[in-house]
C-alpha cells in the first residue's frame, strides 16, 4: 500500500506581491479538493481532475475561466489527462467555450479511441457529451483583456511575445495549471490545463497537451506537470526527461533539477516542474517541485500534512484540518 499523496501547481511566472498570497490560497484550496477526492475515491485520476478543475474555476489562474486571448480575441485552451496504470491519456487543444477542458480530456480518454481533439473536432465532442459551450465573456477577466489590448500593438510571434524586453513583460507568460498523485494502491496520475499565451498565433498549441512534454505518468516510474514556455518544453519533452531520469534511479528532486538545467542549457527558457516518484518499499512516494521562473506556485498534502509556496527555497507548512 502506499500513501496517498498530492501536488499541485498554479503556474510558473513573476507574481505580483499583491496577487501572491491569492494564487497560495487558490492552490492549497485546489489541491485539499483534489486531496479529499483522493482518499475518498481512492483514485489518483479522480484527485489530478478535481485538483485541475478547482483551478479551472479560479479566475486567478490561467486555465479555464481566466484564460489569456489570442491574437483574434477568442480563447483557446489545452489540457491532458494521464493514467500511470496503462499510460492511458485523453488531451484536448485549441478548446473554445469550455469552462473545465480537463474534464473533456478525461472524456477522450475514457470515451474515444484518441489521445487528442483539436479545435472544432474537440468543441463537437464535447458537446457529444452534453457539455454545452460557454460564451467567452465568462472565462476572460478584465486583466487579460487589458493585457491583450497592449500586446495587439506588438508582434505576436510567441518569441517576441515571450523574449522581447522593448515592450512590457506578459504578467501571464508561463502560465498553466497542473496536478500530480498517487493513490494508496500505488497509481499515479497526472493532469495539466492551459489559457493559452497573450496575442498568440490563432492555433498555436503549447507543451500542455502534450504526453510527455506537460505531462506523464506511469506507475513504475512516477507523475510529472510542467509549466512554462511551452516552445522550450516541447523541445525537450521535458516531462518525459524526468520520467526516464527516475527510471535511472534519480530522486523526483535529482530528476527535477537536471532536466531543467538540460532544457535552459540546451534550448534556453524557463519552466517549472511537480513530480512524484512511484512509491518504495517504504510505500511512501517521493515528491519534489523545482522552477527556473522567478516564483511557482504550488501546494502538496500528504499524511494529513500541507505545504506550500511560492518563492524559490521558501515554504509554509500545516497540519491539514479536518
Amino acid at each position: 500500500m502506499s500513501v496517498p499523496t498530492i501536488i499541485v501547481h498554479g503556474g510558473a511566472r513573476t507574481f505580483e506581491p499583491d496577487l501572491k498570497e491569492v494564487v497560495k490560497d487558490g492552490v492549497r484550496a485546489a489541491a485539499r479538493q483534489g486531496y479529499d477526492h483522493l482518499i475518498g475515491s481512492g483514485n489518483a485520476m479522480d484527485a489530478v481532475v478535481e485538483a485541475v478543475s478547482a483551478m479551472e474555476d479560479n479566475m486567478v489562474f490561467n486555465a479555464g475561466h481566466g484564460s489569456m486571448l489570442n491574437l483574434n480575441g477568442d480563447v483557446e485552451m489545452d489540457a491532458i489527462v494521464i493514467d500511470g496504470r496503462n499510460l492511458a491519456s485523453g488531451a484536448v487543444c485549441g478548446l473554445q467555450g469550455c469552462a473545465n477542458p480537463v474534464q473533456v480530456a478525461r472524456l477522450v480518454m475514457e470515451k474515444t479511441k484518441h489521445c487528442l481533439l483539436t479545435a472544432d473536432g474537440a468543441r463537437a465532442f464535447m458537446k457529444s457529451q452534453g457539455i454545452q459551450p460557454i460564451p467567452n465573456r465568462e472565462l476572460v477577466t478584465q486583466k487579460a483583456v487589458v493585457e491583450f489590448e497592449t500586446y495587439k500593438k506588438y508582434s505576436t510571434a510567441v518569441e517576441k511575445v515571450m523574449l522581447s524586453r522593448s515592450i512590457p513583460p506578459v504578467t501571464s507568460d508561463c502560465d498553466t495549471v497542473g496536478a500530480v498523485a498517487i493513490d494508496g494502491n500505488g497509481n499515479v496520475a497526472a493532469a495539466t490545463s492551459t489559457g493559452g499565451i497573450t496575442a498568440k498565433l490563432p492555433g498555436r498549441v503549447g507543451d500542455s497537451c502534450i504526453i510527455g512534454s506537460g505531462a506523464y505518468a506511469d506507475n513504475a516510474v512516477g507523475a510529472v506537470s510542467t509549466t512554462g514556455l511551452g516552445e522550450s518544453i516541447m523541445r525537450v519533452c521535458l516531462a518525459r526527461r524526468i520520467a526516464e531520469l527516475l527510471e535511472k534511479g534519480e530522486t523526483a528532486d535529482q530528476a527535477s533539477k537536471h532536466a531543467l538545467d538540460f532544457m535552459s542549457k540546451r534550448v534556453g527558457g524557463t519552466a517549472g516542474v511537480i513530480v512524484i516518484s512511484a512509491a518504495g518499499v517504504s510505500g511512501t512516494a517521493r515528491v519534489a517541485h523545482h522552477f527556473t521562473t522567478t516564483n511557482m506556485v504550488w501546494a502538496a498534502i500528504s499524511n494529513g500534512y500541507m505545504r506550500w509556496g511560492i518563492d524559490p527555497d521558501q515554504e509554509e507548512s500545516s497540519e491539514l484540518k479536518a
